[in-house]
């Protein structure tokens, strides 16, 4: 591979690796973006499309589609507000994966219990920049000057045991079950922002002559996003209950309401939050609606 064989095709960032990296080739895969990535090679061409997919660090995502190097990239909003990239990106997409939430987090029998009392102290994260600005705040409400400012301390990784081997007073850090935090004696004092995977373009592209392809990809992806967030549910009812069925499944713009054979009777076809299916259920059942049948859906466009 070598620079030609990048002219004219889109380039579109991936994360490499960590909590991102899997599901977004399930993403791609649900799109029909075909590709084989040979070992240890970052980039690779998509057979069936004018796409180059570039394999890079979640936190080098926004600065590479920032500034225009790459044309599309999916990365956490955390991320992209910790490189401070907010005003150079602009958020296409909200994928429904990837949900975290960047948390202050103290040892739960320490006897710092509130940010007012961590202010001053010692934090370590990951996440200096949105710690500092943080910080800035709590120590200016507490009128915190020079040495008496909060101290953040960058740390790569493993930030959940600083506390432990004395590192810091409390930490920052994305938190998503809990569980890491929890094993680790520690809990959350005050929640800095919640985070969640973006597919994400640059505010100023740079070809202006891919923006087809851009516009069909995040078609693609969007109908497997929301195929991941439906199911349809298929049911007969009586036609004196039909009102009150489709109260319970209006579905996005209206259900699909077929006569049967028994024309007393309807057949009623409706999408449904996956969320939701549950109580749908149950509440179908008591209004007398009978055969209720749920569908997933492997791709749409809704």
């Amino acid at each position: 591979m070598n620079a030609d064989s990048l002219n004219g095709r889109l380039l579109f960032a991936i994360p490499k690796k960590g909590r991102l990296h899997e599901k977004c080739l399930e993403l791609l895969a649900g799109a029909d973006i075909q590709f084989r990535r040979h070992h240890r090679l970052d980039v690779c061409l998509v057979k069936n499309h004018p796409i180059a997919l570039v394999f890079l660090p979640a936190s080098d995502i926004p600065s590479f589609v920032g500034k225009g190097n790459v044309d599309l990239g999916i990365t956490g909003q955390d991320v992209i507000l910790e490189a401070q990239m907010q005003e150079h990106v602009t958020e296409v997409l909200k994928l429904n994966f990837g949900k975290c939430a960047l948390q202050v987090q103290v040892p739960e029998a320490g006897p710092v219990q509130t940010v007012e009392q961590l202010a001053g102290k010692r934090v370590v994260t990951s996440f200096e920049v949105l710690s500092g600005k943080y910080f800035n705040k709590i120590d200016d409400q507490l009128n915190l000057a020079g040495e008496q400012k909060t101290k953040i301390e960058y740390v790569g990784g493993s930030v959940e045991a600083a506390c432990a081997l004395g590192l810091a007073d409390g930490i920052v850090d994305l938190v998503e079950s809990g569980d890491t935090m929890r094993a680790a004696g520690l809990h959350a004092i005050a929640t800095l922002l919640q985070s969640e995977a973006v597919l994400i373009k640059s505010s100023t592209p740079k070809h202006q002559a891919l923006e087809p392809v851009i516009k069909l990809i995040t078609s693609r992806i969007a109908g497997v996003v929301a195929a991941g967030r439906y199911v349809v549910c298929e049911y007969n009812i009586l036609r004196v209950r039909l009102h009150d069925a489709t109260t319970i499944t209006p579905g996005r713009r209206a259900p699909t309401i077929s006569p049967l054979e028994d024309e007393a009777w309807v057949a009623v076809s409706s999408m449904v939050e996956k969320s939701r299916v549950a109580n749908v259920m149950d509440e179908l059942v008591k209004i007398g609606a009978e055969d209720i049948l749920i569908f997933n859906l492997d791709n749409c466009r809704v």
